[in-house]
């Protein structure tokens, strides 16, 4: 990817911009997981320790965010306190950063909208939980997360656990390879399902170190086919997933009892999700900050080899 100046709409940190400027490893950290993600005041602590590991693996963090109505690619203590304490923190893709923005609103950006921030200050390596796909219901709903189109035509390294066991898996892989977005599976042959290891759907490509990554990014650039995202997807470890049966029984019965409440289109997400917490007593959350945690990590020394080469 070819580093750009970022949009005058865009502030970013110095700490950021000197790694930047220097050539120094860099990976962008989205936010809506420390507003709409988690808990307070977990979500506060999350935020940092995910900082703490991209800065213990050798790369500056920089989370993405509008505050005040400014959008900022790094965030100090006081922004990322913001961030997560707020009651008027707005869920923010790429559509309503101008909106929120012009409001002077505060907004946590999503895979869309952090991507998009991100590639424009020149960062190559963005690290999140897991990708928005096509939703369940798309075929009568056409509900599809604005994150697939954004990584069409946003050629940044994006670092996840796949995407959630809620969404239509397959539909999703299958738009991302129409899209021309490239996926390869981190030490494995499968995709991985968000809180479980497997989505049941293989990947096409595998790598096995952040080494061969970064080759595959500096590849990407001299063949000019880096215009739209790679997509690295790192299962989660089975001894942090959620139980194979655990997973099944709780995701069918929460299927079940959105289509007896008659829960609808971009309802059904949300719905699931919070069954979800309930249901296995805070254990999908844990499988979230541990999928995030590895994410960061694996960023970091992705863009440290990606820096280095």
């Amino acid at each position: 990817m070819t580093t750009s100046a970022p949009h005058p709409g865009v502030v970013v940190a110095p700490e950021v911009a000197e790694a930047l400027a220097a050539g120094r490893p860099v990976v962008a950290l989205e936010s809506t997981i420390i507003s709409h993600g988690l808990p307070r005041p977990r979500n506060l602590e999350v935020a940092h320790e995910v900082e703490d590991v991209v800065r213990h693996e050798g790369a500056v963090p920089a989370t993405v965010a509008v505050v005040g109505g400014v959008a900022r690619v790094g965030l100090d203590a006081e922004a990322l306190g913001v961030v997560a304490t707020s009651d008027d923190v707005a869920k923010v893709s790429v559509r309503d950063l101008a909106v929120v923005a012009a409001r002077r609103g505060h907004g946590a950006t999503t895979v869309a909208a952090t991507a998009h921030l991100a590639a424009g200050a020149g960062i190559a390596v963005f690290a999140t939980g897991g990708l928005g796909g096509v939703h369940r219901e798309a075929a009568s709903t056409w509900d599809e997360s604005a994150d697939l189109v954004t990584l069409a035509r946003t050629g940044i390294t994006v670092v996840c656990a796949g995407v959630k066991s809620i969404l239509d898996v397959g539909a999703t892989l299958e738009r991302l390879e129409t899209l021309g977005v490239a996926a390869v599976g981190y030490g494995t042959d499968r995709f991985p399902g968000f809180y479980r290891p497997d989505s049941g759907h293989p990947v096409e490509w595998r790598v096995d170190d952040p080494e061969e990554v970064a080759a595959v990014m500096r590849a990407r650039a001299a063949l000019g086919t880096d215009g739209a995202a790679l997509v690295v997807a790192q299962p989660v470890r089975e001894d942090e997933a959620l139980p194979a049966d655990v997973h099944e029984r709780v995701l069918a019965e929460g299927l079940a009892a959105a289509e007896a409440a008659g829960v609808r289109g971009k309802d059904v997400t949300p719905f699931l999700l919070a069954h979800l917490h309930e249901a296995t007593g805070g254990g999908s959350l844990r499988v979230n900050v541990a999928l995030v945690l590895a994410n960061a990590r694996l960023a970091a020394r992705i863009a440290a080899a990606h820096a280095g080469g």
